[in-house]
């Protein structure tokens, strides 16, 4: 499988691995690797369920994997693990951008007098 863009690396992939649960019950299993990435794949996007690509699987069976490890806490012990892993700098960046409402975007026309500059006002 090529690596494509924000999928997990090879390194990552290795902290990982090892705590997936592997719990085969009759049916071949989907890879696990390709259903992480399908289920970050949609959180990225903010997509829903049912648009997950096919490269991935089955956006069924990325739900349910989602949700059975969920209950499970398997997401909390591979965040802790992806966590403990990494030993670089922290660095954020927010590449949000705000605009302001077409009403409050032009200048009033005419003069401008503040309450305080006007007589019998305080």
């Amino acid at each position: 499988m090529t690596r494509r863009r924000f999928e997990l690396t090879d390194d990552e992939w290795l902290v990982i691995e090892p705590l997936v649960p592997n719990n085969p019950r009759g049916v071949p299993r989907v890879d696990d690797r390709r259903v992480i990435n399908g289920i970050l794949w949609r959180f990225r996007t903010c997509s829903p369920w049912a648009d997950i690509p096919v490269r991935y699987c089955p956006h069924t069976t990325c739900y349910n994997r989602f949700v059975r490890w969920r209950k499970a806490g398997v997401w909390d012990r591979l965040l802790e693990a992806v966590t403990q892993a990494f030993d670089g700098e922290l660095v954020m960046i927010d590449s949000s951008s705000i605009r302001v409402h077409q009403h409050g975007a032009t200048l009033k026309r005419g003069p401008q007098i503040a309450a305080w500059d006007v007589p019998g006002t305080a």
